[in-house]
């Protein structure tokens, strides 16, 4: 039987003004979340409450979209939320741009490019999984929330599925979703379910 060390449950951050039309942003500030957002991670706090499941911690990626949606979190819980240093990829150029555009741009294989002054998909994943293993390693035997942005969670998802960098952006991760990961010794791991936003 496997042991298991960790179970993290991500959430995305709640819908912004570029969510719909796909805008690229790195900028930690803004966009905020917008009344949509709110709607969606109000609907994932119901779901969480239905489950009557309970979080040792919760953590936070330092981008205001995502502290705005793990205040409302971590408000249902009673808990403090803990900032970690988990961002989005940086995109350099391309922020500000479109995912069509950037598609249009370079072709199928756009997300494996690197953009000027941006991060490599490579130096994106390995600063992701860096992060996630410190956190399993300092919450072992604990079940946390950690509420980030989409990319990040396909980076997770990707490592434990040992999808090619090229393959990871199939993984549909909405705003306001949550994906669920159980993390075992022997570094094992299992997608319990993935971008389940909440009806």
């Amino acid at each position: 039987m496997f042991k298991r060390k960790c179970k993290i449950t991500f959430i995305t951050h709640g819908a912004t003004v570029h969510t719909l039309d796909g805008i690229i942003s790195d900028s930690e500030k803004y966009p905020k979340i917008n009344e949509f957002g709110e709607e969606e991670i109000g609907k994932v706090c119901e779901y969480l409450k239905k489950r009557g499941v309970s979080y040792d911690k919760i953590y936070s990626s330092p981008s205001t979209r995502c502290t705005q949606s793990a205040q409302v979190i971590a408000k249902l819980f009673k808990k403090c939320i803990i900032t970690i240093d988990l961002k989005s990829r940086k995109h350099g150029e391309w922020s500000g741009q479109s995912y069509a555009e950037i598609y249009n741009q370079y072709g199928p294989h756009a997300i494996t490019k690197t953009p000027k002054d941006g991060e490599s998909l490579k130096e994106f994943n390995k600063r992701v999984w860096k992060m996630l293993y410190e956190l399993i390693q300092e919450n072992r035997g604990n079940r946390i929330i950690v509420v980030t942005t989409p990319d990040v969670v396909q980076s997770a998802v990707a490592q434990t599925l040992e999808l090619e960098g090229s393959n990871q952006f199939k993984v549909l991760i909405k705003t306001g979703s949550l994906t669920q990961i159980s993390y075992f010794e022997d570094n094992w791991s299992s997608v319990i379910y993935s971008g389940y936003v909440p009806i």
